[in-house]
């Protein structure tokens, strides 16, 4: 063994998740916080989270640390204490990119914020201890649920919590990426029909976990988080983060 690959493997030995580059340098992680379209799911599930397509297009996948729980708002995450281990594991020089807004809509006390209250104390309240730890905080902005309308155009329900991630980002001068302008537009170029093919729709009796089907326009299924999943790639690339140099050159180009 010579001495660079005898450093390598030392280092991978000493630091946490063996997280090591060439030159045996320990590599960021990037985390990954929001709910169930974001998520990783069972793999014989047919619903999937863009976050569980994301570490395919990394160099090394085991980067990337998908925190994101289906069902969660800012304040379920952080009353269940998902929040607490996730800070608990970031360390100096990690990434967390946050995607919220969903959930804390819902009709739920255990879920629901209001946009300009809770929501923004709880992303706020992010943000400044993930700077806390020496990691950087970005934040994507929550991508669109399928809509489309009788006469066949594309609707977007408006989101505050959308409007109000869009402020923080340029308040906080946090990099913002923007998913829901994106998938707008992905939803858009392929119209009525072909959108279905990004979201859960099943025939009844194609899947255990759906007997009777489904007709789902927020979940993905594996093709659609992919897309999704290509999308933030595209944005991580035009904001020139650092871990643009981490993704491979063979995917999503």
């Amino acid at each position: 063994m010579n001495r660079k690959s005898f450093l390598t493997l030392f280092a991978a030995l000493l630091l946490p998740h063996g997280l090591v580059g060439a030159e045996g340098e320990r590599l960021p992680r990037v985390f990954l916080i929001g709910g169930s379209t974001m998520a990783t799911f069972p793999d014989a599930r047919p619903v999937v989270g863009w976050g569980q397509m994301l570490p395919r297009y990394f160099k090394q996948p085991e980067q990337v640390v998908n925190r994101a729980m289906s069902g969660r708002s800012t304040k379920s995450f952080i009353d269940q204490g998902f929040w607490e281990k996730t800070i608990t594991d970031l360390r100096a020089g990690d990434f967390l990119i946050m995607c919220w807004g969903t959930n804390d809509s819902a009709n739920d006390p255990a879920r629901h914020t209001e946009p300009r209250k809770d929501f923004q104390a709880n992303i706020e309240r992010f943000i400044r201890e993930i700077r806390a730890k020496s990691a950087t905080p970005i934040i994507a902005t929550a991508v669109v649920r399928r809509g489309w309308n009788e006469q066949g155009e594309f609707v977007e329900a408006p989101s505050e919590y959308v409007t109000v991630t869009r402020e923080i980002a340029a308040r906080k001068k946090i990099p913002l990426m923007e998913m829901r302008g994106k998938t707008v537009a992905l939803e858009k170029s392929l119209g009525v029909e072909g959108s279905r093919a990004l979201h859960l729709y099943l025939e009844p009796g194609k899947s255990s976990y759906y007997p009777n089907g489904s007709k789902d326009d927020t979940h993905y299924n594996r093709h659609g988080a992919d897309r999704v999943a290509e999308l933030a790639v595209e944005e991580i690339r035009r904001l020139k983060l650092p871990m643009t140099a981490w993704l491979r050159d063979d995917v999503g180009r």
